[in-house]
């Protein structure tokens, strides 16, 4: 009778489960809002456009070719994509490592943020390549081999998005009331932690590694055998701009699940991460002054690419620098949220200048992307936050954990 008892309820249990997933699955809110009415269509065309590069090739909605094999969508979906997501292990590293509680509020939804972004990233990945079954290769090391730096990269990627769902596990755990599994997975954080930052610190030089073997297609301007260094100091800058921006937006958006508390500590959090910018950007423009004196490129100012890149360095680098300073020391938000922008906009020059715009920018026939190419980028983006739209209104990641979660600790 015992055992009868028991798989009748063990049944229960499992309907209640499905039950409650199958309901989370259920759309919530308003449909007609403007993000919905903009992305939805955009989404459609995105994804028959994905079907016919998939069914078709390449060709079919790119200008990619032999000679550039490499374009928008490893420019700006991955290269500039993981700079952007490097907000989440300069978060991890500033709560977890030095302990600097006053940011453990926005730790959970700035994971979950780069979580997504590697996930949609790395799918972008595959639609560059020309065989997508290929992708085990350099994971593997089969035609590149276990020393090269794709190889490297590869793994990098992998084993990082493992870590991050390690990291954001207890959060799945807490909205499924699974008791048992939290207690269990919160305890492997600091692990996924540590593994995690190790890995997003080599992986975000190794981006720039990757373009090192590039010398004579690359610009001088841009070209270095620093990139990896450069690339690494100015996703931290690149990161917390994100989450300025991203956690601006959402403060707004989902403004009520966010607690009272939290909601009081919001402008002191964005005045301490424009701080960190500060500091992050003067290194990143005091390496760049420093490389190019060492590289001797003055002839080189004076010609259209030398004005693009006085544009980048000054426009988007020093001046959203000195605004950072500026609007911390006059406690300023809305000047902070215009450097945020500002410094967005800069890393989206910074790495389009190396891998697109200054990437064979003598050749007779330049790369330029199709507009098909443009509606997939866009497609990416708004799926993925069509999908952080639909964790943040169902888990607890910007409001408070469950009361049976306290009650653990």
């Amino acid at each position: 009778m015992n055992n009868a008892a028991n798989l009748v309820a063990k049944d229960n249990q499992e309907k209640a489960t499905w039950k409650f997933i199958l309901g989370e699955l259920k759309p919530k809110g308003k449909w007609l809002t403007p993000f919905n009415i903009i992305s939805i269509p955009i989404i459609i065309l995105g994804i028959v456009l994905i079907v016919i590069r998939f069914w078709k090739g390449l060709g079919s909605v790119t200008n990619l070719t032999q000679e550039v094999p490499w374009g928008l969508w490893i420019g700006f979906d991955v290269v500039t994509g993981v700079a952007f997501a490097g907000g989440a292990y300069v978060l991890t590293f500033m709560v977890y490592i030095l302990n600097m509680k006053k940011y453990h509020s926005i730790v959970r939804v700035t994971v979950l943020n780069g979580f997504l972004a590697y996930v949609f990233y790395a799918g972008a990945l595959l639609l560059d390549l020309g065989r997508p079954l290929n992708v085990v290769n350099p994971i593997i090391g089969n035609n590149f081999g276990v020393s090269s730096v794709l190889f490297l990269v590869a793994w990098h990627f992998l084993l990082y998005m493992v870590a991050q769902l390690i990291e954001f596990s207890p959060t799945i755990a807490e909205w499924l009331g699974a008791k048992r599994a939290r207690k269990i997975l919160s305890g492997m954080t600091i692990a996924a932690v540590i593994f995690g930052i190790t890995l997003s610190t080599l992986h975000q030089s190794g981006l720039g590694a990757l373009y090192l073997m590039a010398k004579e297609k690359i610009h001088p301007l841009w070209y270095s055998e620093f990139i990896p260094i450069m690339f690494f100091v100015s996703s931290i800058f690149a990161g917390l701009s994100m989450v300025i921006f991203e956690g601006s937006i959402t403060h707004k958006v989902f403004s009520d699940q966010i607690s009272e508390k939290n909601h009081h500590n919001h402008n002191t959090i964005i005045h301490g991460l424009a701080k960190i910018c500060t500091g992050a950007m003067f290194a990143y423009l005091f390496l760049q002054i420093l490389v190019f004196i060492h590289e001797k490129h003055w002839n080189l100012i004076n010609t259209g690419m030398g004005y693009w890149y006085l544009f980048e360095i000054i426009g988007f680098v020093l001046i959203p620098m000195l605004l950072f300073f500026f609007s911390y020391r006059k406690n300023n938000l809305l000047l902070i949220k215009v450097a945020a922008i500002m410094t967005m906009i800069g890393i989206i020059l910074n790495r389009l200048n190396v891998t697109v715009i200054g990437f064979k920018w003598d050749a007779a026939v330049r790369y330029v992307p199709t507009w098909m190419e443009l509606v997939v980028t866009l497609t990416v983006i708004f799926i993925e936050i069509w999908v952080f739209r639909w964790v943040i209104n169902r888990m607890p990641v910007l409001r408070e954990s469950p009361t049976w979660v306290k009650t653990e600790r």
